[in-house]
């Protein structure tokens, strides 16, 4: 069969990879994809970003699944479009992602089915953005309503921070419509987990968990990005706490987009604030929904599933997930982001990619270099976004996930490349602690 990957990611390239290795598959395509998707003989890009294109091309190659990787496919109705062409496509609707592209609508359905969150308050203006953190005090987090491309949330320790930041989404308009309301939040404490199901619109099948590390610099320091490093499976999340946010969180979520008519099928990415009451007892909140597989957290997991994707793929579409079982490898996969230099604010593009390993994906013991911002220019691998690569390897623990990852990536080489050294500090950190 032949299946179509939208997107250009590190998440597409992962997505691609693992289906690719389905003796189900003839070929896999990916629109538009980057330089790691054109190496791979498995795969096939396609210069095509119109979804109208894209639609006539899964109709001439009779295309019998699309998977759609990154939001703003999703936000403008991608999946609907090839719905009413009757094609088959894993994703959600323009009305059930909304739960992603706008905070404040998800917001307002976790307070309508009782959902934890943190306590919040919508603006339409800055004046009242600025008066309502006068009025909480800091520390506070300011978000875009709509996609910002994971750029769109400030944590703001200090009001200094927090005015700041109104001015940046309201008044300079950085994200153009996306911060045309604001949603602010009470600052949560705890530790921050990636949780991820797969939803058929009626059944939620738990996917994974995932940690992944947000700031650009070591120690969690420096600005806030899409992301510089992730592993799987995240250790904060033990069993008992595992099947309360199915519980509490998941099952209300996808009962309540079925009841609102918005039935949500495809990736759903439940992002948590960890953390323990008074009582030593785990606690579990939402910080935010994705409607799609999250990045870096695809890499880990994928390089983690033992089973072939397609046929689960296949089996949400169909509605037939509860009839699923998944087999993970129990061990740890970790992995890097090398970033390009300015990025996230000016990531700069064109550099040449050196130390690349030579040899074929499957043959790098234990390890894969994903590719995300690439291309290829005159037979050579260039920079073409701000995170680059994502050097994922697995490991018994995640000291020895790390330790592979980095082992990996010290031969790889280009102009202002910026990395963390530190991806899996907490969990090792807290695994020390316990002993």
């Amino acid at each position: 069969m032949k299946i179509l990957v939208i997107g250009s990611g590190g998440r597409e390239h992962a997505l691609a990879w693992k289906l690719a290795q389905s003796d189900k598959i003839q070929i896999v395509y990916v629109a538009p994809g980057n330089a790691g998707t054109a190496l791979d003989k498995r795969l096939k890009n396609i210069p095509i970003t119109d979804p109208r294109v894209l639609v006539a091309f899964a109709e001439r190659e009779k295309i019998e699944l699309t998977v759609v990787g990154p939001d703003a496919a999703l936000a403008d109705g991608i999946v609907d479009l090839f719905q009413s062409k009757g094609l088959k496509i894993f994703g959600p609707t323009k009305a059930a992602a909304e739960l992603e592209w706008s905070k404040d609508f998800a917001k307002a359905f976790m307070q309508r089915h009782n959902i934890t969150t943190a306590r919040y308050q919508t603006c339409t203006d800055a004046t009242s953005a600025h008066a309502f953190v006068d009025l909480q005090g800091a520390p506070i987090v300011i978000k875009a309503d709509g996609l910002a491309a994971g750029k769109g949330v400030v944590v703001a320790m200090t009001l200094e921070e927090a005015h700041a930041a109104i001015d940046m989404i309201m008044g300079n308009q950085k994200f153009g419509a996306a911060g045309a309301r604001v949603v602010i939040e009470e600052f949560m404490t705890g530790e921050e987990a990636s949780f991820f199901v797969l939803c058929d619109g009626q059944y939620a099948l738990s996917f994974s968990t995932a940690q992944d590390h947000k700031r650009l610099l070591d120690g969690d320091q420096g600005p806030n990005t899409g992301g510089m490093g992730a592993y799987s499976p995240a250790p904060i999340v033990t069993p008992t706490l595992h099947a309360r946010i199915m519980q509490q969180i998941v099952k209300p979520t996808i009962a309540g987009m079925a009841a609102e008519g918005r039935p949500f099928v495809g990736f759903l990415y439940v992002g948590l604030m960890i953390d323990t009451d008074d009582n030593g007892t785990q606690t579990a909140r939402v910080v935010e929904f994705n409607a799609r597989m999250g990045d870096p957290e695809t890499q880990p997991i994928m390089m983690r599933l033992k089973d072939d994707l397609v046929p689960v793929l296949q089996a949400a579409v169909a509605g037939r997930l509860d009839q699923i079982e998944l087999d993970w490898d129990r061990r740890t996969a970790l992995t890097v982001v090398l970033a390009s230099q300015g990025y996230p604010d000016s990531p700069r593009k064109g550099d040449v990619i050196t130390g690349l390993p030579k040899k074929t994906l499957e043959e790098v013991e234990d390890a894969v270099v994903f590719h995300a911002g690439t291309n290829l220019a005159d037979k050579q691998v260039v920079t073409a976004g701000g995170r680059v690569l994502c050097v994922t390897a697995l490991g018994d623990s995640v000291r020895m996930a790390q330790k592979r990852a980095y082992e990996v990536a010290e031969p790889i080489q280009f102009d202002g490349m910026q990395f963390r050294r530190d991806i899996g500090w907490r969990a090792i950190e807290n695994k020390a602690r316990k002993h």
